[in-house]
């Protein structure tokens, strides 16, 4: 069996594959404080609730864009099965070319996200992962990663925007049934899930008109379904792309 971790700015997704299956999936809030003991318990009580053994698992790899906490989780990782996990980054073999001005700069999470969508959806594709910021990956019909857009997370801005505005609220994340808000809550989830559904549809075709050709548009991160489901243009969404883009790499580099 293998263990994945996608450590992300809000989550820590953990997943365990049985071969090509994943045996169980379940997500830990990122917290930098606690110790890399903290974490092997949390990540041994999980295992335990799925009736996972460790003694099962054969290896582990981890991708991050949390470095201080890199260290924490590989003391945890090596605590729980004996190995130390395989680290997404410089040097890891992908099967990817990536043409961006330096690619050691590329973060893990895209990476991996471009991995598994080439893989399981084909060329040319436009990933986009809707997480603590909003990130869209542009993969040409080579397979070839051309670079992407980076901008702040759905959640990210709503707080900006709650935290800086006296008579606004937090609202649940949802599409509201008109683009024309009736009320300040509607309002602000329309601009959330619409504007962003909006913004995603015409960034999509501002980079297919820079690759040439039309492209296959894959949708990931906790808020994705949601927006995705309000993209008037055909979308994949995959909530678990980056733990088979994870198994993907390490079975790429485990010899």
């Amino acid at each position: 069996m293998l263990l994945t971790l996608d450590l992300g700015n809000t989550n820590l997704t953990i997943g365990v594959f049985n071969g090509e299956e994943l045996a169980c999936e379940c997500r830990l809030k990122t917290d930098r404080s606690r110790t890399g003991d903290q974490y092997a318990v949390e990540l041994l009580s999980i295992l335990k609730l799925h009736d996972v053994d460790p003694k099962a698992i054969h290896g582990a790899i981890l991708s991050s864009v949390v470095p201080g906490l890199d260290a924490v989780l590989c003391t945890a990782v090596q605590r729980i099965i004996g190995v130390e996990p395989l680290m997404v980054g410089p040097g890891i073999k992908t099967g990817m070319n990536i043409r961006i001005d330096n690619p050691a700069q590329l973060g893990a999470d895209l990476l991996v996200g471009a991995v598994a969508a080439v893989h399981k959806y084909g060329t040319p594709c436009i990933v986009w992962d809707l997480g603590t910021a909003t990130t869209v990956s542009a993969i040409d019909a080579s397979g070839a990663f051309r670079g992407g857009a980076i901008m702040p997370g759905v959640a990210t801005s709503l707080d900006s925007l709650v935290s800086n505005a006296s008579l606004l609220q937090r609202v649940h994340i949802k599409a509201p049934e008109h683009a024309i808000g009736t009320n300040t809550s509607d309002s602000m989830r329309s601009g959330a899930v619409l504007g962003t559904a909006s913004m995603m549809e015409g960034m999509c075709d501002r980079i297919e008109q820079e690759l040439g050709v039309k492209a296959t548009v894959v949708v990931t991160g906790g808020l994705g379904r949601e927006i995705a489901a309000a993209c008037r243009r055909e979308t994949v969404y995959d909530d678990r792309l980056l733990l088979d883009g994870l198994r993907l790499i390490y079975e790429k580099n485990r010899a």
